[in-house]
């Protein structure tokens, strides 16, 4: 298991000691530089910060390894022509907790609105003004979420709870939503209607920088981002822009399009050579957590209780229902 934290640790320990497998808990990420530290396994666990592009997996299957167990949902990051080539099986998790990412992208609206961080750092240094911390209610906003699967579907339900005027976009209507009075628009219709925007869609072709200078541009003057998707659903350059200009009045972001080399890891004492990601810092209306929305109890035993389920149906030979295919 490549890029395996104390979490992970805890949550496969757990799970593993009735089970067959036998898990090399690996905290580096894998890479072409670490790809050999697979040798002599049968699968490789890894996490969606790896890279499992064609070179690495070359090297995995020369290594021995046959089995790719994603601990993850996504997996554009794998080469999935690469892996059919070489013979390699393709696992995923296509669903852990879908409250945990639903809640914390509740989370980041209220904090992002209310200034929590900001307020929070003020009283820590002992000022109590109230300058610059005003809100709004979100009672009454309209609120577009934009992909409306198990996550999107939930952070619909809970905005509608706090009354909000929700209206979706999604080529699949969920007839629940529509029940509780949720409205499907086109994609094209939403951008200008909205007081916030949550981008909750899967990454393909047809979504990457589906957030750009051109849909940005459509939207209120003001409006709210959030981002609890996939990082390259957002042109992070283009909303730089807009921050600058105040077409965007706030950025809640949990994913980044250039996360790979940056998030994960204690990078507390490096110097940050992401400039983009660097101004985003710089913005007082922009609240960052780093691909936190899925780290609950509940969704790391599911993470480690599907991978494990996976591996069992590897091992036995039997057709998996969670297999990625090119």
């Amino acid at each position: 298991m490549f890029s395996a934290r104390t979490y992970d640790r805890a949550s496969f320990s757990a799970r593993s000691a009735s089970s067959d497998h036998r898990f090399r808990f690996v905290e580096a990420r894998l890479t072409t530089d670490t790809a050999a530290l697979a040798e002599g396994s049968q699968a490789v666990c890894a996490f969606v910060n790896d890279d499992l592009s064609d070179a690495v997996l070359v090297q995995l299957a020369a290594a021995g390894v046959r089995h790719l167990a994603l601990r993850s949902a996504g997996y554009n990051h794998v080469d999935l022509d690469t892996a059919a080539r070489l013979g390699l099986s393709v696992v995923r998790v296509p669903a852990y907790s879908p409250n945990a990412v639903a809640e914390h992208t509740i989370a980041l609206i209220l904090a992002v609105n209310r200034h929590i961080p900001r307020a929070h750092d003020r009283v820590r240094d002992r000022n109590f003004s109230l300058e610059g911390l005003v809100g709004f209610d979100l009672s009454g906003k309209t609120v577009g979420v934009i992909g409306t699967g198990k996550i999107g579907a939930l952070v619909a339900r809970l905005l509608w709870h706090f009354r909000c005027n929700v209206i979706a976009a999604d080529p699949v209507v969920d007839p629940g939503l529509v029940e509780l009075g949720v409205t499907y628009v086109a994609l094209d219709d939403l951008w200008p209607r909205c007081d916030i925007i949550s981008l909750n869609a899967p990454l393909l072709d047809s979504t990457h920088h589906l957030v750009n200078a051109s849909t940005i541009a459509r939207c209120k003057r003001g409006v709210m981002m959030v981002n609890t998707g996939r990082g390259p659903l957002v042109d992070t350059a283009a909303v730089v822009e807009a921050l600058k200009s105040g077409q965007i009045g706030s950025l809640a972001l949990d994913v980044y399009e250039e996360e790979r080399t940056l998030f994960f890891e204690d990078r507390s004492s490096d110097i940050l050579d992401d400039d983009v990601f660097a101004r985003l810092l710089t913005f007082p209306n922009v609240l960052i957590t780093a691909h936190q929305a899925f780290l609950t109890e509940e969704a790391l035993a599911a993470i480690a209780e599907v991978t494990i389920a996976n591996l069992d149906d590897l091992a036995a030979g039997r057709p998996c229902a969670n297999a990625v295919t090119a």
